[in-house]
């Protein structure tokens, strides 16, 4: 698939969730959408680009009035609640959004009125009437093939369709059908994972009608939304102000250079407005579209669709207990890697979530940074003795030379040669995860970190430095040798401790105080700005690397092992 941007390039970055519905609280759906904006959002921090991350709520639709007066408050009090419970959420989280859009601040009506009325300017936007299939769940209109296939129910939620005949505004969607086309087939916009791009395309190759964005306001109807700009008489329909927020926020002196957003990310069931109708409005607005518009599928829960019904949504509580027993980062790992990315639903599970976290965190991350750094401090008193330019691994490298020496010498033979050259393997690394993050493939830019990780894990035990370091007096050159093999290893968690901080922030910050490493302008935030771009962070041995006395701490194990016996955690009762 194409990348969204080439990470040669110093542009900016700016990458969006969807705006949420304050109907209610937050759920894994809402953290999930947003933790990989953050991800990306901290990736692209590090590799250099000038990020601009941003997220919100979507406040002014007809759900919310409804919901408000179940609930006995106006649409604003309950508006206020909720959007507050997504901040509270997104805290805990840790996301690190550079700001949080309301969609009834002024300064997004204000800007989003100027927009509908250029495109009622320009003819785009014309005055119609209209009669058709209202999907109120979603607040839009379907097609009649969309209506019939889905028996006249919402094909999002189910519930029944609208037979509505109103006098709308309309925008003149169908004029941009054949650019459509071409921008999403070139991947000028690219439209992903693939298979979304193909449903987008199969859908657009159906062809497009005119689009009601708006309704008349009814004897009764509440104070809520904005009316169209000139015509007090119709409210303009929530999706077409709510798309106008990733330009509102940006179309300031200061942010304007963030435009277009190199990724709009989303789950995909709003895939359509994203990639079909804000272009388009963009395009009649005479502005650039966005480079990327990437739709995630969904989260089930142990095997079973979540659904209010069944009582099973994974809500935000569910995800404080997960995090109170494993940690935040091990939470936010879980959901990076085993989530919904890609075209097929996944699965939140807790024996899968014990699985992962056993292998991944528990087994490999924390065990290998834990084993290292514990034989730093066993035999060189917590201090680097010992620079070396990672090639030791080659079969004429000195030290590794010696450590098989010392296996013979114990009668325990090395197993068959390998080749092991530290500094080219965590090089192709770094640069494999940022041409990762430029597809948005976070879990295989995470895994290179890993890959990293577990090639430390096999250099150990293939040369077995434990085995060396009872032979120090016995065996010429032993102690430098035992040097330069632990030095290689810590440097190369060093550089893959910095390919897995865009989703462990706090974990790897934590060691990084540990060992000393400068790479945070404030080693006690972890998010903290980088001193340096990746590039200059990961050169081997450079001047961000490890250092002849440096000294590296122990410390508390990185991840427990969890006993997959142990209950699932479960919400407290408040």
């Amino acid at each position: 698939m194409p990348s969204a941007y080439s990470p040669s390039m110093p542009t900016p970055y700016y990458i969006t969730t969807p705006i949420y519905y304050v109907n209610d609280r937050p759920h894994i759906g809402h953290c999930y959408t947003t933790l990989l904006a953050d991800v990306a959002a901290r990736a692209a921090r590090l590799i250099g680009r000038d990020v601009f991350f941003l997220t919100g709520t979507d406040e002014h639709a007809e759900k919310v009035v409804a919901k408000a007066a179940e609930n006995g408050v106006t649409p604003q009090a309950w508006a206020d609640r909720n959007a507050a419970a997504f901040k509270d959420a997104f805290a805990f989280m840790n996301f690190s959004n550079d700001d949080f859009i309301r969609t009834t601040e002024a300064r997004h009506t204000s800007k989003a009125s100027a927009y509908i009325q250029r495109l009622v300017d320009s003819g785009d936007i014309e005055l119609g009437d209209y009669e058709g299939w209202f999907d109120a769940s979603q607040e839009e209109y379907v097609t009649e093939t969309v209506a019939k296939e889905n028996d006249y129910n919402s094909p999002v939620t189910g519930k029944p369709l609208e037979k509505r005949v109103e006098q709308n505004y309309f925008f003149r969607l169908d004029k941009y059908e054949s650019w459509l086309i071409e921008q999403i087939e070139t991947d000028a916009i690219v439209v992903a994972p693939e298979a979304r791009k193909n449903e987008v395309l199969g859908r657009l190759k159906g062809g497009l009608n005119k689009v009601p964005v708006s309704r008349r306001i009814k004897d009764g109807d509440a104070d809520w939304g904005v009316v169209m700009p000139n015509d007090p008489e119709h409210r303009v329909y929530v999706w077409i102000e709510a798309l106008c927020n990733y330009m509102t926020v940006v179309d300031t002196n200061e942010r304007r250079k963030y435009w277009p957003a190199t990724v709009h990310l989303m789950a995909k069931d709003i895939t359509w407005f994203h990639a079909i109708v804000w272009p388009a409005m963009l395009k009649a607005l005479g502005h650039a579209p966005p480079a990327m518009i990437y739709a995630h599928a969904y989260f089930i829960a142990e095997g079973r669709k979540m659904s209010k019904s069944l009582g099973n949504f994974v809500e935000i509580d569910l995800l404080r207990a997960y995090a109170d027993r494993f940690g935040l980062d091990a939470l936010r790992w879980f959901l990076t890697t085993q989530g919904p990315l890609g075209a097929n639903d996944a699965d939140f599970a807790y024996a899968r979530f014990v699985e992962v976290y056993n292998a991944d965190l528990a087994n490999s991350v924390g065990n290998s940074m834990s084993r290292v750094s514990n034989m730093i401090n066993k035999y060189f008193d917590g201090k680097i003795t010992h620079v070396c330019n990672g090639e030791y691994g080659f079969p004429n490298g000195t030290a590794l030379q010696i450590a098989l020496k010392a296996l013979d010498n114990a009668g325990k033979p090395a197993a068959e040669a390998r080749t092991y050259h530290f500094a080219d393997f965590t090089k192709a690394a770094v640069e494999a995860a940022i041409e990762a993050h430029a597809r948005m493939d976070l879990g295989e830019m995470l895994s290179q970190g890993l890959s990293i990780v577990r090639h430390v894990d096999d250099f150990i035990s293939f040369c077995a430095p434990f085995t060396l370091a009872k032979q120090l007096d016995d065996l010429d050159g032993a102690e430098d040798a035992l040097a330069a093999i632990l030095y290689s290893c810590a440097e190369a968690l060093r550089i893959a401790s910095l390919l897995l901080a865009p989703t462990m922030p706090e974990t790897m910050a934590d060691l990084w105080r540990r060992w000393n490493c400068a790479h945070l302008t404030d080693a006690n935030d972890a998010n903290a700005a980088f001193v340096a771009p990746i590039a200059e962070l990961t050169r081997w041995a450079g001047p961000h690397g490890l250092k002849h006395g440096q000294v590296i701490t122990k410390g508390d194990a990185l991840f427990m092992r969890a006993d997959g016996k142990d209950p699932a955690p479960e919400v407290k009762e408040a």
